[in-house]
Formats: structure tokens, sequence, C-alpha cells
């Protein structure tokens, strides 16, 4: 058994976890989180084909196949397969290496995208890089390699984090310039993930209590200033707080997403008798793919996913605090920020879908239709799995 005297196992709760982590399982690698990312992946690819299967009926999309996204979100999964693989086979110090350099090559794509005539424009934004075969989304990227920059900037800074100066400022700095290139698309919805996880993380890593308080404050004032001086905005707050004030316009989205909860009531309509989906729900394969379940399998559907949402977040908090544990800080700082973005950005989606936050362009992680969402999803899954991976196999090396 791992000796308690080890330097890495000094205080009580950190013997806990590796004695549990030791004790309760001896794969090299975790199976149920396996399980629990592929039903997410298998729930969103059947769901995505249903919601999407009517869309050709529609004049925009008259020359789609009933298959065509089904095909496409297919194709996003296989090709994460074989990606994730490699990443996953990739140790994390090469990620802690180039973390820097990840998070500078995303910025410069970042304003790549912003450039007229090579960012690829949907519904007014400018959000997508064409790279023929499919599209690059290089937000999707940025949430991830901000997580990297943000664990490796923590590790390195870790003297300085109760310090404004020097260990508050920088960070900040970089997180406003990604926040300024994404309200050009614009993304709101990316910065307020980005923004929320690199403040998570930074809590997490030990940042001075008042400087995270007025970073709170700054940034709370920030996102209401951005909201009070867009109108476009302003009207998407009102419409969530009374979507069926104007059920036609403003709150068309809202109310037809609940409209679909509604009928789907406890066990739902069935899978593929949505009615909501036959072009009266917009956007019912991306931002509103849990209306569509809601509908066809009911609330124990919805609570279904949750639950798989929720072991899902709960399990990557326990591998990012099992790597801490051992003194392998960056690989634990990690963890928990994939464990941050995805549950939080689950529980946006999830949160606008029922009327409980204004409507935000934030897709469900792992299930939404998207190529460069469910590939970048599947690769900060694979780097988990990779710091599970490392953290059994030391825990082990010291028993």
């Amino acid at each position: 058994m791992l000796s308690l005297r080890l330097p890495w196992a000094r205080r009580a709760g950190d013997r806990t976890v590796v004695r549990n982590a030791l004790s309760s399982n001896a794969q090299s690698i975790d199976v149920a989180l396996l399980w629990v990312v592929g039903t997410l992946l298998a729930i969103g690819l059947v769901m995505v084909y249903s919601a999407s299967i009517a869309l050709p009926d529609s004049p925009k999309f008259a020359a789609y196949k009933p298959t065509h996204f089904l095909m496409r979100h297919a194709f996003s999964i296989a090709l994460a397969i074989p990606v994730g693989l490699i990443v996953f086979a990739t140790p994390m110090r090469f990620w802690q290496r180039w973390a820097p350099m990840l998070f500078l090559a995303c910025l410069v794509l970042l304003v790549i995208v912003l450039i007229p005539g090579v960012g690829k424009v949907v519904y007014g934004a400018r959000r997508w890089l064409s790279l023929g075969f499919t599209s690059l989304q290089p937000s999707e990227l940025m949430k991830l390699f901000v997580i990297l920059y943000v664990a490796d900037y923590t590790v390195r800074k870790q003297d300085y984090m109760q310090q404004f100066s020097k260990g508050f400022l920088p960070m900040g700095a970089a997180v406003a310039a990604v926040g300024l290139l994404l309200l050009l698309e614009p993304d709101l919805g990316a910065f307020v993930v980005i923004a929320t996880v690199a403040m998570g993380m930074l809590f997490l890593g030990g940042v001075n209590g008042k400087l995270f308080a007025g970073l709170v404050v700054i940034a709370l004032s920030t996102f209401s200033l951005l909201i009070m001086l867009s109108p476009w905005r302003r009207d998407r707050i009102f419409a969530y707080l009374d979507p069926f004030a104007d059920p036609l316009g403003k709150g068309y989205q809202l109310t037809h997403s609940l409209i679909a909860f509604g009928r789907g009531e406890v066990f739902g309509v069935g899978l593929g008798g949505s009615i909501e989906k036959l072009h009266y729900l917009p956007e019912a394969h991306t931002d509103f793919l849990l209306a569509v379940i809601g509908e066809e399998l009911g609330l124990v559907g919805v609570l279904v996913v949750i639950g798989l949402f929720y072991w899902f977040t709960r399990r990557a908090f326990e591998i990012g605090r099992q790597a801490i544990a051992i003194d392998r800080v960056f690989a634990g700082l990690v963890a928990k920020g994939v464990a941050l973005w995805l549950g939080f950005q689950a529980f946006i989606n999830m949160g606008v879908n029922v009327g409980l936050l204004p409507t935000k362009g934030l897709t469900l992680p792992l299930m939404s239709y998207g190529g460069s969402g469910v590939l970048v999803n599947c690769i900060a899954i694979a780097i988990l799995l990779r710091v599970d991976f490392e953290n059994r196999k030391l825990m082990r090396g010291a028993a």
C-alpha cells in the first residue's frame, strides 16, 4: 500500500483521495467515464438525426438529404476517435510546455476569422474558417487552450498569485484580449464560458480572495454594460423574462422550446414524434436539442441527460483532485478546468432551453450538432483520460 509519509500525501484529505484511487480501480483507463461519454455521444447522434430529419422540407435546406446533418455529425465523431487516441497518447508535460504557444496560435486564429473574405459568415456572425471538407470554429479551440494556458500560468506564477500586478493583471489582460476578439464576431456566449472558466481556475489555483471578488464584480459589470449597450441583447433579456409577451417575435424560440417540454410531459411523445422540430423550433439540432429530447423522450429522457452530465462533471473534478493530491498541479487544474467548461456550458444550454437563463448561442456539449464543438469536446475528454491514466500509473508505481 502507498506510504502515507510520501511528500505528496501530506494532508489527511489528500491521503484519502490517494487511498481511494488505489483501492477502487486497478485499471489504467476509467471505463465508467468512457461509457458515460459514449452514451452522451450516442444519444446526441440519434437526437441530432431526429431533430434535423425534416429540415430539407424547408426551402433553405432543400438541397440537403434527410441524413445530411446525421452524416456530418457522425463524421465529426468518427474523426474525433483517432484524434482522441493521439491526444491520449500525448503526455501532459507536452501540453504544459506548449500551452502558451497554443493559446497565442488560437488568438491568431481569432484575428484571422475576422478578416472579410476569410471568415465564414452565418446568421450575421463571422465565427468559422472554411477548411473545405469542414469548418473550424476557433472559439471552440480557445475554450480548451485557455484551460491549458491558465493551468500553466497558475503553476508558473504560483508565488505571485496573491499580487495584482504580477499575478492577476497579466491573465486578466489575456482574457480581455480574447473577449474583445469574440465580441467582434460577435460571440458573447463563448466569451461568458471562457471568462467563467478562467476565473474559476484562478480561484482553484489560489488567487487572492480580494482580487477574485474584484474580478467577479468587474466581470458582472462588464457583461451588464455589454447587454445594456446592445439593443438586440437587451431584447433577449426581456424576452427571457416574459417570452409569451411577444411569442411571435422576441420570445419565439423560448416559447416553442417550452411548448416542446410541455408536450413531452413525463415519458415523451416517442422518438421521432416531435412536432416542434417541424420548422417551429429554430436551431432544434443545435442550441435547442434538449427541447427535442424533452418532447420526444419526456422528463425521463431529460433527467437521464442531466444525470450523465452531473456524473461526468463530478468525476472530472475528482480526477483533478487526485492529481493535485500527488503534486501534479498542472494536470489537476486542467482536469478541473475541463469539468468547469463542459459542466458550465451544459448548465447554460439547459437553462436556456427551459427558460431559466436568457437565450445564448451555446450548444449542448458532446450532443448538439457542430463539428468543431464535438471534436474539441472529445479532445478535452482525451486529455482528461490522460490525466487520470498518469494518476493511476504514478500511484501504482508508488504503491
